[in-house]
């Protein structure tokens, strides 16, 4: 199905089957297509929005428009489209970034906000790359970790290649097998729109407006992700009043594929 953003932006999103409230999804990567989110472990009412330029998405005239703090306004769009007075709204990644500032300049309309694997830009939480140098020497006994624990201390000593980046993708998942490969393979990003959708980010305000946050927050993390280690994502759960976290400690930066159970009782589905 698809919806007009404020300029004129046609935006497809993926209602949920079945019936109830729905749970507005945005993707990470950033800018990736929402199908790699599958159905995140079975989650009721589920749906996924493909952010501008990404999926069944149109691209926009202005590429400025990328930026992520522009795209709030897609997400109200949204919203209004739906015919809703509030969203319960879950991100995963880059695409909690948007949801958080969303939030920040939406309070109202926010129901309940959950965040998946967050990233943490739109509220300035460091990450240290000793906390990613720990993070990565759990994995010290999976058999690719040697090629890929020095791909890691080239890229946070700042001598990072494109080639060790992509030897990192190992830690992304608990599980480093032929169907991780494949499903790796099967999910682009439009790299344009990545390099510009960090435009717009305002930590310190949006910090301020989220300490306000009425709405319940919850957050889940992998105690294996790199991207986004337990130290950094409890310091961002601590910016929020009504805020919980929840730590799969075999989950990395999918958990709902490294620890479906896992994740579906964290959202209290089980």
């Amino acid at each position: 199905m698809r919806f007009s953003a404020p300029d004129g932006t046609e935006l497809a999103y993926y209602p949920p089957s079945g019936g109830g409230e729905p749970v507005v999804c945005l993707p990470g990567g950033p800018m990736q297509a929402s199908g790699y989110l599958g159905d995140l472990a079975g989650l009721p009412g589920m749906l996924r929005l493909d952010l501008r330029g990404t999926g069944g998405s149109a691209v926009p005239e202005d590429p400025a428009s990328y930026g992520c703090a522009r795209q709030v306004a897609d997400v109200e769009a949204l919203r209004l489209h739906l015919g809703l007075a509030d969203l319960t709204l879950l991100g995963h990644s880059a695409g909690a970034n948007l949801a958080v500032m969303y939030a920040a300049r939406h309070p109202g309309r926010v129901r309940r906000l959950v965040l998946v694997a967050p990233s943490l830009f739109a509220l300035g939480v460091p990450v240290t790359a000793e906390m990613r140098l720990a993070t990565g020497r759990k994995r010290a006994e999976e058999p690719w970790y040697g090629p890929a624990m020095a791909a890691l201390e080239a890229a946070t000593s700042g001598r990072g290649t494109p080639a060790d980046f992509e030897a990192l993708a190992p830690f992304a998942h608990r599980y480093w097998d032929e169907a991780a490969r494949a499903w790796e393979a099967a999910w682009g990003r439009n790299e344009e729109a990545a390099r510009l959708f960090g435009n717009g980010f305002e930590p310190e305000r949006t910090r301020e407006q989220v300490a306000k946050l009425a709405a319940p927050v919850l957050v889940v993390a992998g105690g294996l992700d790199l991207n986004s280690p337990v130290q950094a994502v409890t310091e961002l759960t601590g910016l929020f009043p009504h805020a919980e976290l929840k730590v799969l400690a075999e989950a990395a930066h999918f958990p709902w594929r490294d620890d479906p159970e896992g994740f579906a009782a964290a959202l209290g589905r089980r």
